[in-house]
């Protein structure tokens, strides 16, 4: 794919890197206004903690737009998203029931990667604009 202002634009959107422990998962953002918000952001150091055995979630540092949280989500392993009503981060590690106010911003590309994630109790990572 080509380059351009040290971003590698992918099919969906903005290429991300989420790194934790010395691991690299490689996701996209899609190309929406509200996942351009959370690329806004970026980079952006979290602790994301367990959420109902199905997602890891961190409180962003501000609030999104979140045009799309009326039409709500029902997300899949993998998908990251944003919870307007909380204002968090959430990736999601189980699939869950259809949410209003869940926005979906991307996903993980490499499916096998969202174990990593998984595991109980908190971690601390770091979600940048992939280079």
């Amino acid at each position: 794919m080509p380059q351009s202002s040290n971003t590698q634009a992918t099919a969906m959107g903005q290429a991300i890197v989420i790194r934790f422990e010395g691991r690299a998962i490689a996701a996209a953002l899609d190309d929406t206004p509200d996942a351009r918000a959370f690329a806004a952001l970026l980079p952006l150091t979290l602790t994301l903690e367990d959420y109902a055995a199905t997602e890891k979630i961190a409180d962003l540092p501000s609030k999104l737009p979140a045009r799309d949280a009326a039409t709500g989500h029902t997300p899949s392993v993998g998908d990251i998203a944003y919870y307007a009503p909380w204002g968090n981060l959430a990736i999601f590690h189980k699939p869950f029931r259809h949410s209003p106010g869940l926005v979906k911003l991307g996903r993980l590309t490499e499916e096998g990667d969202v174990a990593r994630l998984a595991k109980p109790g908190s971690v601390r990572v770091e979600i940048a604009k992939a280079p």
